[in-house]
């Protein structure tokens, strides 16, 4: 204790400051110089170096440099710039791309194909309601090339507004009734209708599902696309699909049954579990999930611990921590604590049991670490190690701060990672020092992180981030709460 909190502690922390106050502008400028080496990038650099400059971006999950892109992708014809930008934007559902996107589409004829499918993409990823008139032109044309895309577009895109949605879903219902889409559209047309969540759908959704002459991926898509709309006039459909004989439909049609709610939805998803299709006993899981039933966790505890197919074992566990009950809990516990359970059982239900009574495990989650680590069990521990770094805890965190000294002083990089995160998640003051130590490390991706970690600590003291203080209510709760509000 003397050497943290007396004379020698004292010195100690001189020397961090000393430190501090020399490594801090150093770093800051090297930073500087590689923002604005990025930048010279972006305005000079060939189609590889700006592919290249994007994927680290993505690595990092860094967005400054944003504007930049949008500039370079307003006045640039590449292909290779375009669809890289095209593709970033649209994977984190960033707007600013809007305007250049519809005029990728509307002068297609003078860019690429791959140009053209990526601005298709975006504009349905950002789910753009502006674009619809646009996407529906573009597959009035029937131009093969862009119908599966644009059909798989203009259904998210049309999500964003009711009108929108109806007017997408009733092209897409004329356009399948009436043209000649193909085979190889038509299931996404059908999943799109879904996407659009328009209740105009819902015919012609229900008569493919429950014909039982009709193609199972149209059937299953039928249902997929019902079970996307939530409509109570679409149940009848899919509850009449989940005695049928064809083992795909049935599993199809219990997994559509997550976001209804009545005694009928309940008592199908329950008895889904007796099914001898794997696929069925894992849909009913997810719907339990979904529905948060808990009702049933006495069958998901059973799946959990017992069911011979392991992803059937992994959605039961995701769906205990999903509903979140005591019950609940209680089996997660259960699970975790079981060393006969295999690793990946083990660090499933750590996992959801962290997300749902942290405070309360978190003792336990160390020593069962320890004990990986005495074992030189390495999944285990690694797998228990993430989850200690993505844990966030609500009252003491001394073993936090504990354990994440520990890691920092140590040499194992993974260590050094998760210690980063468990600072980041838990806004744990008072290792400013070591973290700028760290962003002089060797190692690339630890500097990376300890600095990205530093501009975490800064947005929660400028109130630019802000961290949960109360644990939050049992999932089960929270659900009553907001249907009862």
């Amino acid at each position: 204790m003397k050497y943290f909190f007396g004379k020698s502690s004292r010195g100690l922390w001189l020397k961090y400051l000393i430190l501090f106050l020399f490594v801090s502008p150093v770093f800051a400028q090297q930073n500087q110089n590689t923002e604005a080496s990025r930048r010279d990038v972006i305005r000079y650099g060939t189609e590889t170096e700006i592919a290249s400059l994007i994927q680290s971006l993505r690595t990092e999950n860094a967005d400054y440099l944003d504007e930049e892109l949008i500039e370079v992708a307003q006045t640039s014809g590449n292909q290779r710039i375009l669809t890289g930008i095209f593709g970033f934007f649209g994977e984190r559902g960033k707007n600013g791309l809007e305007e250049r996107a519809v005029k990728a589409i509307n002068n297609r004829d003078y860019e690429t194909n791959e140009t053209v499918h990526s601005a298709i993409e975006y504009l349905g990823r950002v789910k753009s309601s502006d674009a619809v008139p646009a996407i529906i032109d573009l597959l009035d044309t029937e131009e093969r090339r862009f119908l599966n895309t644009g059909f798989r577009a203009l259904g998210r895109a049309a999500s964003a507004d009711r009108n929108s949605a109806d007017t997408a879903a009733d092209f897409i219902i004329d356009f399948y009734n009436n043209r000649e889409p193909g085979q190889e559209n038509q299931r996404e047309m059908l999943i799109a209708i879904g996407e659009t969540g328009s209740a105009n759908g819902i015919e012609l959704l229900s008569e493919i599902a429950t014909n039982e002459d009709e193609r199972v991926p149209l059937r299953t898509a039928a249902l997929e696309a019902l079970s996307k709309i939530g409509n109570s006039k679409g149940l009848d459909a899919i509850l009449s699909c989940v005695n049928t004989n064809d083992p795909n439909v049935r599993s199809a049609a219990v997994g559509a049954l997550g976001p209804f709610s009545s005694g009928a939805v309940d008592s199908a998803i329950l008895e889904a579990f007796r099914d001898s299709f794997f696929r069925t006993r894992i849909a009913a899981a997810q719907a339990s999930r979904d529905r948060r039933l808990a009702a049933a966790v006495p069958y998901l505890k059973f799946r959990a611990e017992r069911d011979e197919v392991p992803n059937v074992r992994d959605e039961a566990i995701r769906a205990l921590g999903e509903i979140g009950s005591a019950e609940a809990v209680q089996a997660l516990e259960s699970l975790f604590s079981e060393r006969r359970n295999s690793d990946r059982i083990r660090i499933l239900a750590a996992d959801m049991l962290m997300k749902n009574a942290s405070d309360e495990n978190y003792k336990k989650l160390l020593e069962e670490m320890e004990e990986a680590r005495r074992r030189n069990h390495t999944t285990l521990l690694n797998g228990l190690l993430r989850v200690a770094g993505e844990t966030i805890l609500y009252g003491d965190k001394t073993d936090m701060e504990n354990l994440v000294r520990r890691f920092m002083q140590g040499t194992v990089v993974i260590e050094r990672l998760y210690a980063l995160d468990m600072i980041a998640n838990n806004n744990l003051t008072g290792f400013e020092a070591e973290i700028n130590n760290m962003t002089q490390d060797r190692n690339e991706g630890i500097a990376r992180k300890a600095q990205r970690t530093l501009d975490i600590l800064e947005e929660y003291k400028s109130g630019r981030r802000q961290r949960e203080t109360q644990r939050p209510a049992p999932r089960a709760q929270r659900q009553y709460d907001e249907e009862n509000q």
